[in-house]
């Protein structure tokens, strides 16, 4: 599904990470899976996470979190490169249900539930910036 194969509870952890668990990030940091903490802190919109991601070989997962946030050309890129489940899951965190019936029938739970964890930190960044839109107008 991404470039490198991760056992399940690398994945269980990661989704974890997703959800806000710093000690956990930090443990897959710390255990060989530099990318999977870094992704956390690119979803947060980090300049330099992203920027590492890129650098060190991780364009799968920069690809996820752009599409996650609506980039087409990521999602298309997925797709690209034969990353149907990732392309899949990028749409799903961006609100795309048919998408994640998908990620659910070609991926399974493990995967559809990394994309709602996705999905609930992307909205909620969304949603802060808009209300800080809202009640920040000249």
């Amino acid at each position: 599904m991404i470039g490198r194969q991760y056992p399940d509870k690398v994945l269980l952890a990661w989704g974890e990470a997703i959800s806000g668990d710093q000690a956990i990030r930090h443990w897959l940091m710390s255990q060989g899976y530099p990318e999977l903490g870094l992704f956390v802190h690119a979803l947060h919109l980090d300049p330099s996470a992203r920027e590492w991601l890129m650098a060190e070989g991780h364009p799968e997962l920069m690809a996820l979190c752009r599409g996650a946030e609506g980039d087409s050309q990521a999602v298309q890129w997925l797709r690209a490169h034969n990353l149907e489940v990732l392309a899949d899951m990028a749409l799903a965190s961006d609100n795309d249900d048919e998408a994640m019936a998908r990620v659910l029938k070609h991926g399974g739970a493990l995967w559809g539930g990394l994309a709602l964890k996705i999905r609930s930190i992307k909205n909620g960044i969304e949603s802060r910036h808009n209300d800080w839109h809202t009640y920040n107008r000249d």
